[in-house]
Order: C-alpha cells, then sequence, then structure tokens
C-alpha cells in the first residue's frame, strides 16, 4: 500500500496527540483513503528531551528545518510549533518547495494570512487549516465546502476555552477571577502566561480567520476591537444572571448595510441561547446563512485528540486530491479589504451598573443624562443596601450606538455622587 509521509513541525499537544490518533486509527484511515500516512521527520527544538509519545515507528527527530522541507518522500508539511516568525519561515519554505502545508496556527494566519494563501495559490498548493479555530469542531470545512453557496450574514461564538472555563466557574460556583484561572491552569486549560487567551487576542486572530471564511473579505487584525474578561467581577456576573443574562466572552462578525461590524468584547448573553449555555472549556459558534438559516456548531475547542482530529482531517483532504486546493473558499484573490463599520457606530442593547453616594436624586440624574444622548431605558433597579455610603445602580438600555453610551457613561463618571468609574458591557 502507497504510504503518504509527512513531516512534523512541533510535537507538543496536538502533535503528539496526531501521532496518537495515526497509531491507533490507522486501519480505519487506510479504509477511507487506500493509503497510509506516517510521519517522518519531527522538528523539534530540543532533540535530548524525553517525549511522552512516540511519532511512529518511521519518524526521526531534527532540529534542522531543512530536513523537513528538503526531503523528497514528505509531501505534506504540518506545522504545530506556533509563533509567528519561524513557523512564517518554515511555510513559506515549504510551499516554495512544493509542499501542501496544514497548520493550526491562528495568529500566523491573522496576521500573515492573505501572503501565505497568495504563495499557496502560485504554487497550486494546499494550505489547510481546520484546527486554527475551534480545535476539533469542524469550522472551517462547514463555511468552505458545507455552506459554500449560502451567504452569511451573521457569525457569533466563544471561541476560547480558557475564557469561557474561567467565566462559567465565576457564574456557576461564585469564583472571582483570579480564582478561577488558578484553577484552570492547575487543570491545564490555561497556559502560564493567559495574556492571550484572557485578553480576548486568541479569539481575535480566530475572529479574523472566520470573517475571510464567512465574508470574503480581509478584516485587518490591528483594525478588529478587542476587549478581555480580566474586569469581570462576581458582582455583575451575579447582577446579569437576576436580569436574565449570563457573561460571555463574545466574537461576532455580522453585515451592517453593506459595512462589517465585527470585535471581541465580553457581553451578556440571554439564558435562553444555546451560546449562553456553552460550559467549561467548550467552544460554540453560530452562523446565519441566507439559505440554511441559523447553524450552531459546538465541541472541544483544544486539546490533544479533538484537535489533533482537525489536523488529521486536513492531511486526508490533501491526500485525497487531485483537485484544485481551496484554500479561503473563495476563487477571486487576492480577497478584497472588509468594508468596516466604525465601532462607535454599532448598536446594541447595553448594561450599565454605577456605583454611587446613596442619596435622592441620583436615579433621576442618570436617567436624565441618558435621556439627554438619546438613551432609552429597559430597566433599572438599585442592588442591595448601602455599604460604607454607596450603593450599585444597574441599568438595561434599549437599542442604542456606542457612542451615545460613552457619552452617557462620561457624564455617569463626571457626576458629584458616583464613587467608581461606571461598569459596561454590551448586550448580545
Amino acid at each position: 500500500m502507497e504510504t503518504v509521509y509527512i513531516g512534523l513541525a512541533g510535537f507538543g499537544t496536538v502533535g503528539s496527540g496526531l501521532a496518537k490518533i495515526l497509531e491507533s486509527n490507522g486501519d480505519w484511515i487506510e479504509r477511507r483513503l487506500g493509503k497510509r500516512i506516517a510521519i517522518k521527520k519531527v522538528l523539534v527544538r530540543d532533540l535530548n528531551k524525553a517525549r511522552a509519545a512516540s511519532p511512529g515507528p518511521e519518524a526521526t527527530f531534527t532540529a534542522d528545518p531543512a530536513e523537513l522541507i528538503n526531503d523528497p518522500d514528505i509531501s505534506i508539511v504540518v506545522e504545530l510549533m506556533g509563533g509567528v516568525d519561524a513557523a512564517r519561515s518554515l511555510i513559506t519554505s515549504a510551499l516554495e518547495k512544493r509542499r501542501h502545508v496544514v497548520t493550526a496556527n491562528k495568529h500566523l494566519l491573522a496576521e500573515h494570512g492573505p501572503e501565505l494563501f497568495a504563495l499557496a495559490a502560485r504554487n497550486g498548493l494546499g494550505l489547510f487549516y481546520e484546527a486554527s479555530v475551534a480545535g476539533g469542531i469542524p469550522t472551517i470545512s462547514t463555511f468552505r465546502e458545507a455552506l459554500a453557496g449560502d451567504r452569511i450574514s451573521e457569525v457569533v461564538g466563544i471561541l476560547n476555552g480558557t475564557a469561557n472555563y474561567i467565566l462559567s466557574e465565576m457564574t456557576v460556583n461564585g469564583l472571582d477571577f483570579n480564582t478561577a484561572l488558578s484553577q484552570a491552569q492547575d487543570l491545564g486549560y490555561a497556559e502560564s502566561d493567559p495574556t492571550l487567551d484572557i485578553e480576548g487576542h486568541d479569539t481575535a486572530h480566530k475572529l479574523v480567520v472566520l470573517i475571510r471564511l464567512a465574508f470574503g473579505l480581509d478584516y485587518p487584525l490591528k483594525k478588529l476591537p478587542v476587549r478581555g474578561i480580566t474586569g469581570v467581577t462576581p458582582q455583575d456576573i451575579t447582577y446579569a444572571r437576576e436580569f436574565g443574562y449570563r457573561i460571555k466572552l463574545i466574537a461576532e462578525a455580522r453585515e451592517v448595510d453593506g459595512q462589517i461590524e465585527a470585535g471581541v468584547f465580553p457581553a451578556l448573553v440571554r439564558y435562553t441561547y444555546l451560546l449562553a449555555r456553552v460550559g467549561g472549556n467548550y467552544n460554540a459558534i453560530r452562523l446565519t446563512g441566507n439559505a440554511v438559516g441559523p447553524v450552531m456548531l459546538h465541541g472541544q475547542g483544544a486539546g490533544d485528540l479533538p484537535t489533533g482530529s482537525a489536523v488529521l482531517a486536513d492531511i486526508m483532504a490533501l491526500v485525497r486530491g487531485p483537485q484544485e486546493p481551496d484554500n479561503t473558499g473563495f476563487r477571486n484573490a487576492p480577497l478584497a479589504p472588509a468594508p468596516i463599520l466604525p465601532p462607535d457606530q454599532a448598536v446594541c442593547m447595553h448594561y450599565l451598573r454605577a456605583t454611587v453616594e446613596d442619596r435622592t436624586g441620583v436615579m433621576a440624574s442618570i436617567a436624565q443624562a441618558m435621556a439627554d444622548n438619546g438613551v432609552s431605558i429597559a430597566q433599572a433597579v438599585q442592588k442591595g443596601d448601602s455599604e460604607n455610603g454607596s450603593v450599585s445602580v444597574v441599568f438595561i438600555t434599549h437599542d442604542a450606538s456606542a457612542t451615545a453610551m460613552s457619552k452617557v457613561i462620561a457624564d455617569i463618571d463626571a457626576m458629584g455622587f458616583t464613587v467608581k468609574p461606571t461598569v459596561h458591557y454590551r448586550i448580545l
């Protein structure tokens, strides 16, 4: 039986997961393809490091990227080492040497995707990336293949398992942020430096990739509004629940009058929505097509076997051939730049919590500030008894622009009775 050899760059969590699947499901894969898939070379930084898994009986380790690129037996290079610069160099070299590439590197694709896709197209090669978004959930192929004929109007999702685990623990078990983060690190859900996850940047990388697939447009990463979850408090989670909402880190992109409104932000999601019920380290994506309507994808967004499964799906798709690889999902290249809706023009409902002195006239003054800026109140309530002379006043608004809300918040914070900066979240 013919063997297709791959060169694997990186043998961490996902790389070892891929090797485990190739070993355990080898017979099944051969039945699907009529060919074997085997790892021939593995690029690592430290040749002396002990490995918890084996890459297979035919595999050898190397610290030299050239051995991966120049081996004539290797037809597919799989990049799983992460980072940007070294991965970009490796993938560029592989494409120039006419090797197909599979990657899970959403950060690299978010920043340098257009140039890499253009290089792959010039050489008629596949640059596949199913594992770059939502781990084991078949997300990329859903946009690129299953729903290729639909016009997508909206994509909204929970794309980071670390952030979702933290918010879930704060919601269900009443933990504060730091305790929930520490617990996530102990369980292996969060890195020792969790900045990319909790500040929303990992989610932003994935959203840029999805915008290309959903809308056929390039939304520059540097222009995407991003806000993380480090400021979320148990107090606001409790109040949100009382109003019938859950706080989630949301990635959203939608078409609004010919422009793309997009961003990453913690938001209140009504508890009846499926997204609000996505718990733990799971991911979910809700998309809306003009033919199919709403579709929900849900599953494990990380981990060795789920993500390794997504990598393997790309490898198998390239092995099947021989059709021209479809990397971006669109044949016009490069993709046009997205017409971006300015973030201050985005319209939605809002949650505000003002910490104010407990005295007469406060609610009326805040309501007047909202009226002056054209913001309508849907609900308002004073929460709790006076503590050190101050109380929380919580508002849910009707739809209002981000500009109007910024003015309202500035007005409230400038009032003499305001004790702390006003807390604000969007409502999905």
